[in-house]
């Protein structure tokens, strides 16, 4: 199956922005796994960063999205007395995670594809840092005491992301990251697989809301990053599942 898709994606010239959405239209239109799609939009540069050999988007380079969240995640880890066991789920690239590392007792960076684990492998060798390639949405994920899970759940069906906070229900702290429309919104509007968030149907992911219903015994927002240009914004959201 992903052959047939490989093969139409050949004769595109994926130098171009227009080309590049015609493959991603192409991607959502066929019926493919969620590890073929993400290996795809990696292969074909689908978020961007031509230079790379592995991008996983503005959301994960851009200093003004990058920078405040190192900041205040550095800020939170540092209140503990004793260094946490973190799982990051959907690592990528590694830009962000990286950066993270050192503030932890063992940081966990887990990805769908394998050739970016692999690579990741190579680039990022700490004492505390390991990686493992896991499909989140039906593979057991690590232990640890608190998971991440930044701008992940936006691409999945609402099936998936079902599926995914099913596991996220025994960590004690759980730290959502989620590009959302500003103002008020319609929630959890549901899309294929894909590179694509639901912002195009001025939706976003809340899982407190229908049809997810995610209960914590405590939420705090952590940060919120507004682009009142572009009427969207990217939140942080921190659940505690065991007081």
């Amino acid at each position: 199956m992903i052959r047939k898709l490989w093969n139409k994606i050949q004769s595109f010239n994926l130098g171009s922005k227009g080309k590049r959405k015609e493959i991603a239209a192409t991607i959502d239109k066929e019926n493919y796994s969620t590890k073929e799609v993400m290996g795809l939009i990696y292969k074909n540069k689908l978020w961007g960063g031509s230079a790379h050999d592995f991008y996983s988007g503005a959301g994960s380079h851009a200093l003004k999205v990058v920078d405040p969240y190192v900041e205040r995640m550095v800020e939170w880890l540092n209140t503990f007395p004793e260094k946490l066991i973190v799982c990051d789920l959907g690592c990528g690239d590694f830009n962000v995670g990286s950066q993270l590392v050192q503030h932890t007792k063992k940081y966990i960076g887990i990805d769908i594809v394998d050739e970016l684990i692999q690579r990741n492998k190579q680039l990022f060798q700490k004492e505390n840092l390991e990686f493992h390639c896991i499909n989140i949405i039906n593979e057991d994920v690590p232990d640890a005491d608190c998971v991440l899970i930044r701008q992940v759940l936006q691409h999945l069906t609402n099936d998936e992301v079902s599926q995914v906070l099913e596991k996220l229900k025994k960590y004690k702290y759980i730290i959502v990251t989620e590009h959302v429309p500003f103002g008020d919104y319609l929630p959890n509007r549901d899309k294929k697989i894909g590179p694509g968030t639901r912002l195009s149907d001025k939706s976003g992911i809340d899982i407190s809301e229908p049809p997810f219903n995610f209960k914590a015994v405590a939420t705090k927002e952590l940060l919120r990053l507004d682009f009142g240009r572009k009427k969207t914004q990217i939140v942080t959201t921190l659940y505690q599942t065991v007081s």
